[in-house]
């Protein structure tokens, strides 16, 4: 493909991933990585799942690094209308109620994949091998993925209403290792606690899908709980010099006297070892 012709469809393609396509083309995306390149594995030689895979960042990066098979997982984004979701989502705002989780298939294009037009162009400019799959990672079977010697899990637990059978399905599709990454929190007085922060409304990046934050004890625990053997932080809580993100005023059991508790939000990634 021409350079030219490159860069007018990627002009004509809306990007979540900024993807450097070769030529001095790089997509508009909003984000290239959100995970420090030590906390991601060698792929060298190793078949990997990407869970979630949107334009296919990852998907690419681990090719690039040497996988020997990389199939790439999405079905939701690459199939939602983003407008009729939001036009939805402002309805509800306006009548003062929830949006119902059980809609969101109303809003997923039954004819097509209008959101995968953004790694169908990255996968032919980059000449990728990386293999497509659509498919509900909750629902589908999982023999018929089968298992993957690395498998990314990112940016995807937090926007599951069950994250516990989410991870035990993880466990099923992964030989090795599991990356995961997601968003946590640390509650000061509580900071080794296994604490799930349940999210009803849109408090977190104004996102109606974004369900639950745990903290770095529940993680873990989590992991292990679903049948990985072994867990390690790549990316923990952040330090306590860091900005206070966020404020919640909490009251004692009488109600007598309040105190305030210091929620600190960090994006968590963990290793889960399935051997």
């Amino acid at each position: 493909m021409e350079a030219a012709e490159l860069r007018a469809r990627v002009a004509a393609t809306p990007w979540y991933h900024s993807i450097d396509l070769g030529q001095g083309v790089v997509t508009p995306g909003m984000t290239r990585s959100s995970i420090p390149s030590a906390a991601l594995p060698d792929f060298r030689g190793l078949s990997v799942l990407d869970i979630g895979a949107w334009d296919g960042y990852y998907s690419f990066l681990a090719e690039r690094g040497g996988a020997a098979r990389v199939v790439a997982l999405d079905h939701y984004v690459w199939k939602l209308d983003f407008a009729a979701r939001q036009e939805y989502w402002d309805r509800c705002a306006r009548e003062g109620v929830l949006p119902d989780p059980g809609r969101e298939a109303e809003f997923l294009d039954r004819s097509g994949l209008p959101g995968r037009r953004g790694f169908d162009l990255a996968r032919e400019a980059l000449g990728s091998r990386v293999e497509p799959v659509v498919g509900d990672f909750m629902s589908m079977d999982l023999e018929s993925l089968g298992r993957f010697d690395v498998v990314l899990f990112l940016g995807v637990l937090y926007h599951l209403t069950e994250p516990f059978t989410a991870l035990r399905r993880l466990r099923a599709v992964t030989r090795g290792l599991a990356v995961i990454e997601t968003h946590a929190i640390q509650v000061s007085g509580h900071r080794g606690e296994p604490l799930l922060r349940f999210l009803a409304d849109d408090e977190l990046n104004r996102d109606h899908t974004n369900w639950a934050e745990l903290s770095e004890p529940a993680l873990r625990a989590m992991c292990r709980a679903a049948g990985f053997r072994s867990v390690e932080t790549l990316v923990g809580p952040p330090r306590p010099a860091l900005p206070v993100r966020a404020l919640r005023r909490v009251r004692d059991v009488a109600g007598a006297g309040t105190e305030r508790a210091r929620t600190r939000r960090w994006r968590i990634v963990v290793h889960a070892h399935a051997d």
